[in-house]
């Protein structure tokens, strides 16, 4: 765990949850696994305090716990998850795009909960769509619950494990010190039976707080009895986005390379296999090429012919993103997952190297991708780069851990003079390097916008509260001269000023997206390099 990584956690944690969980969890990420009692000494905070942020960060997975050797329970942080934070808004469009508003809203309730069960986040949702709907017309429930159902079957959501019910029912002389949670493979994507029957309903403004609080609290009861999901709890399965991630790169690199209908046909091909290929699989199920064509889109009339010469277009091309691995059923065709990954984390690393030194970098760069070892002259030769401008390249870029030197002495004494010194490029650490400036730099745009945020706080406010005034005037019918003077409040240069901020704002957030993409490509490689080792 680097600084870059944990200064990170950092920010996100203080971001989304405040000091108290920050503390505890970064404590937790820099110790490694440690018991109650010394989680509240070392961090010299209350018990109860302590309690509440490790409820917090248990219920959206950062913090696992175990029981102990000597029989205490060990509390210990996962950073990675906690990183995913990130990639929150990734989660939600793609949701967005294969399900539409519903199952947006869907994947953000569990994400903010953590988990939740089904009935609870499909009457949410509802109720949530209701109140931007027109008047009169309201979300059923069984249309919400049909896209909750669509997103189990796909994977996108999982069971949470939950305590076993042996363990429930079973007498404990004494108590256990901890739940043993479990969860059973078979049952991980089966939806319960659920009878959900109902509108949402759109929230009144009229509505006192302190009765309908009792009320709501009553009716919670007394559906929490009729509940026929009750202990069954849902959560986002990650690794299924990541795994659609990186579907979606592997078909534009395609795309890009070659043309639209081989992108298609390896979309195809991804998409028969989505479900039944793990996360960090080297290789798809082989397909034959009858039910390639089979599965095709509708839209695309070509014949199993030119179906045929795609896919062995497609086999001998240098990327090597499609392989043949049998001649049954007119050719069995997977797609080589860690090639295409590779491919794509070299792509991005010869992006980097072009951006920052520029073009003729880029050329030494990708040839030395390509070729492995060379010398400096071989370098000048094969790039056709004069020697000076090779030399101060190849060096910039050794300085910046880009490029390494590998020494091949003839003699024992290691002698210069009988020393052939190559020049090759280390991908696996490479990546691993310009992973690690990804979190700095994501830690400095966050950094930024908290800056910009709280440098202009009190303009930020005001703005507030005068739309604030003026969403309760149109509420109450209020004319539009008096809504002009509302308006009036803040001055042209304020207006300009919250303008500016805006669009900084925005920008920041996009680069903070940019980088995540970058991020992901990086680590998917990594990943998938050390389960391939």
């Amino acid at each position: 765990m680097t600084q870059a990584e944990i200064k990170l956690c950092s920010l996100l944690l203080q971001e989304h949850f405040g000091e108290i969980v920050e503390k505890v969890g970064i404590h937790l990420i820099k110790t490694g696994s440690q018991p109650l009692r010394l989680i509240v000494s070392d961090t010299g905070t209350p018990l109860q305090q302590v309690k509440k942020a490790l409820c917090v960060l248990i219920q959206h997975n950062f913090v696992t716990y175990h029981l102990h050797k000597r029989g205490f329970v060990e509390y210990e942080a996962h950073p990675s998850l906690v990183l995913r934070f990130l990639r929150y808004p990734r989660y939600i469009y793609n949701a967005k795009t294969l399900y539409g508003d519903i199952g947006e809203l869907l994947v953000e309730e569990v994400l903010q909960n953590g988990n939740m069960q089904m009935s609870c986040v499909v009457k949410k949702v509802s109720d949530r769509l209701t109140e931007t709907m027109e008047d009169g017309k309201t979300m059923d429930y069984s249309e919400v619950s049909n896209i909750f159902v669509r997103l189990v079957d796909t994977h996108f959501l999982k069971k949470s494990p939950v305590v076993s019910e042996s363990e429930i029912t079973k007498e404990a002389t004494p108590p256990a010190a901890m739940p043993t949670l479990t969860v059973d493979d078979k049952d991980m994507y089966v939806v319960p039976k659920l009878n959900l029957i109902g509108k949402g309903k759109r929230r009144r403004s009229s509505d006192d707080d302190t009765e309908p609080q009792a009320k709501r609290k009553k009716q919670n009861q007394e559906d929490g009895e009729s509940s026929p999901d009750d202990g069954v709890y849902w959560e986002v399965n990650f690794e299924r986005f990541h795994q659609h991630f990186r579907d979606q790169a592997i078909v534009s690199a395609v795309a890009s390379k070659l043309d639209q209908t081989s992108s298609e046909i390896v979309r195809t091909m991804l998409r028969m296999s989505e479900v039944t290929t793990s996360s960090n699989a080297q290789y798809t199920q082989p397909l034959s090429s009858n039910e390639i064509f089979r599965a095709l889109p509708s839209g695309y009339n070509i014949s199993k012919q030119v179906l045929d010469q795609y896919l062995t277009l497609l086999a001998d091309d240098p990327m090597e993103f499609v392989c043949k691995t049998g001649d049954s059923g007119g050719g069995m065709f997977a797609i080589n997952l860690h090639k295409a990954l590779a491919s794509l984390a070299r792509a991005t690393l010869e992006s980097v190297v072009q951006e920052r030194f520029g073009s003729r970098s880029a050329r030494i760069f990708r040839l030395l991708l390509r070729k492995r070892h060379l010398e400096q002259k071989q370098v000048e030769d094969f790039a056709m780069i004069p020697a000076k401008e090779a030399k101060d390249m190849l060096y910039t870029l050794l300085s910046q851990n880009l490029v390494s030197l590998q020494e091949l002495p003839k003699t024992p004494d290691h002698a210069p003079s009988r020393t052939f010194y190559l020049y090759t490029v280390k991908t696996l650490p490479t990546a691993y390097m310009l992973l690690q400036k990804c979190y700095k730099t994501i830690a400095n745009l966050i950094e930024r916008r908290q800056f910009e945020t709280k440098e202009n706080k009190r303009l930020l406010e005001k703005s507030q509260r005068i739309e604030a005034i003026i969403a309760s005037m149109q509420a109450t019918g209020a004319e539009e001269q008096q809504l002009q003077e509302i308006e009036e409040m803040i001055t042209a240069p304020e207006r300009q000023q919250l303008e500016d901020l805006r669009r900084n704002v925005n920008k920041l957030d996009a680069s903070e997206n940019q980088v995540d993409e970058t991020m992901f490509i990086l680590e998917s490689y990594i990943a998938t390099t050390h389960s391939k080792a």
